[in-house]
């Protein structure tokens, strides 16, 4: 009955060990499998990361063949799945529909009562490559136009754009995309992830897993702080006013600015790094940098008043825009990144499990409060 103590969000609270990914907020540091995100994005593919979340350890050159191959194979929609995407309202929430279509694709699973690890693997290969073409099929049903069939021949992010805009991307779209894909891969108990596990924790199957984090990545304090920046800058390009003075009227008013600041990260995300240089080399290259101009004064402004430093969100929102991306397409974008890690954590859970069963410090009236009788109360 006393005043609770325990933090509000689970904030610094251990609730699992793990093996996949380590970070260190006051030093900036993001690392899978204890290897640095800048060397990941540098020098990795979105393939290769997968395969190291998923196994623990970076593949061999025929390793990563077998499993860009079988990646490439798992491109594969069941038709009512299709069909349901083209009886929904085209103007339909675009997270929603994911939500729907990942939990249909669970009814047409052939492995779906296997909850062997094997199985989960070969679910996780059909998850990673399905997750991707339902969202490109939906923006293309939704927009009249003809979908847009997979090619094999084309990597993971090649092959989303390409379904995206119905043209293979140039090298440097593609590369961008890529290292935004393993940007965003995995980010340890984050909201969805964590969800993830605790229904993976009840041996439900791995669809229901993945179908409650895409349901907490559509809550707007995880997914989609990247489209309400996009917004912030359309509506100052919409308005002609300068970004700094619109940011500062936002302040004085104590509306907030999204893309800043971090629950682990005391200093500047890692993530938000390279997304800053990937913004800012898109827009140079598309003779469009106005998106990142207007982005670095905004940060450079907010960094100076506020002590916050710009997140992976921020700068995420300019580069998929270059990138022609709708902008209701981004937090779906980041579920296809993210289940290569929430793929990989429901695995882990499963192959050491105990049901994940938190206690609540009771903070209600004092035990034993009375019965009142029905007719006796005012």
């Amino acid at each position: 009955m006393s005043q609770a103590t325990a933090p509000r969000g689970l904030e610094g609270i251990v609730a699992t060990t793990s093996g996949i990914c380590w970070i260190d907020g006051d030093k900036g540091v993001l690392s899978y499998r204890g290897i640095d995100i800048h060397e990941l994005a540098a020098r990795s593919t979105f393939e290769e990361t997968t395969y190291l979340l998923w196994f623990g350890k970076l593949p061999t050159k025929a390793e990563l063949a077998d499993f860009t191959q079988k990646l490439a194979k798992a491109r594969v929609l069941d038709a009512r799945v299709v069909d349901l995407l083209r009886s929904l309202p085209k103007n339909a929430n675009t997270m929603e529909v994911l939500r729907t279509a990942v939990s249909l694709l669970g009814l047409s699973d052939a492995e779906d009562k296997d909850a062997g690890h094997e199985a989960n693997v070969h679910k996780s290969f059909r998850l990673t490559s399905q997750l991707a073409m339902i969202v490109a099929y939906f923006d293309r049903i939704r927009k009249g136009k003809e979908i847009v069939e997979p090619d094999a021949s084309l990597s993971h992010a090649g092959n989303f754009l390409y379904m995206l805009t119905g043209e293979k991307p140039i090298a440097e779209a593609e590369r961008a995309f890529d290292v935004a894909l393993i940007l965003h891969a995995d980010h340890e108990l984050n909201a969805s992830t964590f969800a993830a596990r605790v229904i993976a924790a009840t041996l439900s199957d791995v669809h229901s897993a993945i179908t409650g984090a895409i349901g907490a990545l559509k809550g707007p304090l995880h997914g989609g702080a990247n489209e309400a920046v996009m917004r912030l800058l359309y509506e100052i390009d919409a308005a002609g006013t300068d970004p700094v003075e619109h940011v500062r009227e936002m302040l004085a008013k104590k509306i907030k600015v999204s893309g800043f600041g971090h629950r682990v990260y005391k200093t500047e995300d890692p993530r938000a790094t390279h997304l800053r240089r990937m913004s800012h080399d898109l827009g140079t290259a598309a003779g469009n940098p106005r998106w990142y101009e207007m982005s670095e004064k905004i940060e450079g402004f907010v960094k100076g008043e506020k002590k916050l430093n710009a997140n992976v969100d921020f700068y995420s929102a300019s580069t998929y825009t270059t990138l022609g991306i709708d902008m209701d397409l981004f937090t779906p974008i980041f579920a296809v990144s993210r289940i290569s890690g929430w793929c990989a954590h429901v695995m882990e859970q499963h192959e050491n499990n105990r049901l994940i069963r938190p206690r609540a410090e009771y903070t209600g009236p004092a035990y034993p409060a009375p019965y009142v009788p029905l007719d006796s109360r005012s």
